[in-house]
């Protein structure tokens, strides 16, 4: 059961672990910080949800290399 979880929500598992990691330390510095910590865990969701879907990365980085690459071959 738990490796059906994680093969088809692995993604999602990841980010919302790795948000919890990162939210569990700033809450120690307050309550205030909760809101940012509801960013975290939105954007490791959203990350997670869109790596299980096959859907496009939030950040190109392939386009953004690709144009960098472009950018300065003549500097070569």
């Amino acid at each position: 059961m738990w490796k059906e979880w994680w093969e088809v929500y692995g993604g999602r598992i990841a980010g919302v672990g790795t948000a919890l990691f990162l939210a569990l330390i700033f809450l120690v510095s307050g309550f205030w910080d909760m809101l940012f910590v509801a960013l975290l865990l939105w954007i490791g969701y959203t990350v997670g949800f869109r790596k299980d879907t096959g859907g496009e990365p939030l950040v190109p980085w392939r386009r953004i290399a690709a144009w960098l690459e472009d950018r300065f071959q003549r500097y070569r």
